[in-house]
């Protein structure tokens, strides 16, 4: 092989990402073998899992679907797992997959609506305090009934919306010209700081936002995956799920949403930003200048994308079909009664969630070798071991630390099938089988915080293309995360301790 192809090879391999990066990748793919031939698969299985943690942590300098695609296709051809597994996984996180394939794609056609409510939201609520608190109250209230991962999906809707109007204007461009938002080539000097604040604006706003998904998704039965497959696992109904977690979950909202407006007033740990005069007047522009233009079309699209907004949350709601499956209905109404009829138009739907959905389906094969090696059982053997009064909080600090490194929902699917075993076996009463499931719904949904793997809609968020433009990292997300994973997983620990053990 020459030199050049050599050289062409090497700039290929990853695009422009560092150097050592690449290099950093390449000595994952090396020393995996060799870990596995001297230390066996239980060992190797961990370091696989940290150096998937690693694509993750660096997403901004490559997108984890192809360093962590590379570490996936090994752990299969070595035989950590199969490709029958990672089918498994893939269908049994179906659901998701369509959530992601369609509901995101319908919320895209809903953005014209989104972002005419939130702007005078933004622009009517001056106090950021009270502008904060009700980010993350709407997010918990709507991911209560909803879906965290759909609810995001709005976040970040309204975020890119919000972002694109500064963006374009701070370049001197008219509102009808193209315009390029990730390039800041074309900044004019005199809006670099503005920029900057806006961005810490929008990271603090969508970080309260990303909380208060899962601080609301952890009340209900349809809040969050694994709470449906709990409440299905012990026969729990819709107000029986509410009443059981309420001990737990009502504490820690409450808690939650004082720590949101405690991290505003003190400024700590990336919040505090405030909207910068000069970006609100911009935003004022743009709402009378969209005002301004608005005609009858413009106004039956905003009546139209009301009315099917009102419908899906009655129809995810009521349950009537699978979340995706109801924002592929969604994204029909929207399209065919808004004009949008062309191919290429709603193929511009897809370009969001399409990416993070592969992403997700290496992540499911990642699972599948955890799931494979038993990587996990040691943890669960050593709890349940433990004397029955002390069950549950040990059982909330072990899901919430699995949850972090790993994905909740497997988590919570491994821990409950191995709680209901040991009460089929008359291990455990049914009533600390309560006791423990309750342990394992708030342990798998409120540490997992802490990091963007431990949560799907938190995944979603940095792996979304918001997050470069308001620089919103995997390590700024631990940090932002940090004060909010002590309040929820303390506080959600005591009250399992007092409240339900």
């Amino acid at each position: 092989m020459s030199e050049s192809t050599a050289q062409a090879l090497w700039q290929n391999f990853l695009g422009p990402s560092p150097a050592w990066y690449k290099k950093t990748i390449i000595g994952f793919l090396l020393i995996n073998p060799v870990l596995l031939m001297t230390l066996g698969p239980f060992i190797t299985g961990w370091f696989l899992i940290a150096e998937f943690i690693f694509t993750l942590a660096l997403a901004l300098r490559c997108y984890p679907l192809q360093p962590g695609g590379l570490l996936a296709i090994e752990a299969v051809v070595l035989g950590m797992t199969t490709p029958h597994m990672v089918y498994d996984e893939a269908i049994h996180n179906f659901e998701v997959i369509l959530l992601l394939m369609f509901m995101v794609a319908g919320i895209y056609f809903m953005k014209e609506l989104l972002l005419f409510v939130f702007t005078r939201i933004l622009l009517t609520v001056r106090s950021k305090k009270l502008l904060a608190l009700l980010f993350s109250f709407v997010a918990a209230f709507l991911s209560a009934f909803l879906d965290a991962l759909t609810v995001t999906a709005v976040l970040i809707a309204v975020g890119v919306g919000f972002y694109s109007v500064y963006h374009k204007v701070a370049s001197g461009k008219g509102s009808a010209d193209d315009h390029d938002h990730g390039d800041d080539a074309t900044i004019h000097a005199n809006h670099r700081e503005d920029l900057e604040q806006f961005r810490a604006f929008l990271r603090s706003l969508l970080m309260h936002g990303a909380v208060g998904t899962a601080l609301g998704g952890v009340c209900t039965l349809v809040g969050e995956p694994q709470n449906l497959l709990i409440a299905s696992v012990a026969e729990w109904e819709f107000v029986h799920f509410v009443k059981v977690m309420a001990p737990v979950t009502m504490p820690v909202l409450a808690c939650g949403l004082l720590t949101c407006l405690l991290l505003e007033v003190t400024g700590k740990f990336g919040y505090g930003a405030t909207l910068p005069d000069n970006v609100r007047i911009v935003l004022q522009d743009f709402q009378q200048e969209q005002e301004q233009h608005r005609n009858a079309r413009m106004n039956a699209r905003l009546v139209v994308q009301a009315l099917v907004a009102v419908l899906l949350v009655v129809g995810l709601a009521m349950h009537w079909a699978a979340v995706g499956l109801i924002g592929l209905m969604i994204m029909v109404l929207l399209t065919a009664f808004n004009g949008v009829v062309e191919e290429h138009q709603i193929g511009h739907a897809f370009e969001e969630a399409l990416p993070f959905t592969a992403l997700l389906v290496v992540f499911f094969a990642i699972v599948a070798v955890i799931h494979e090696q038993h990587l996990f059982t040691p943890v669960i053997d050593a709890v349940l071991a433990m004397e029955s009064d002390i069950r549950p909080a040990m059982f909330f600090l072990a899901n919430g630390i699995l949850s972090m490194i790993s994905d909740n929902v497997f988590v919570a699917t491994v821990y409950i099938s191995e709680v209901k075993a040991a009460l089929d076996a008359g291990t455990i009463t049914r009533e600390e089988f309560d006791h423990l499931a309750v342990a394992i719904n708030t342990g798998t949904n409120l540490p997992s915080v802490a990091t963007p793997n431990g949560q799907a809609a938190f995944l979603f968020l940095l792996t979304s293309a918001l997050a470069p433009l308001i620089r919103l990292s995997y390590g700024r997300m631990v940090i932002m995360a940090f004060p909010y994973t002590l309040v929820l997983g303390g506080v959600g620990l005591a009250c399992v301790h007092f409240f339900i053990a």
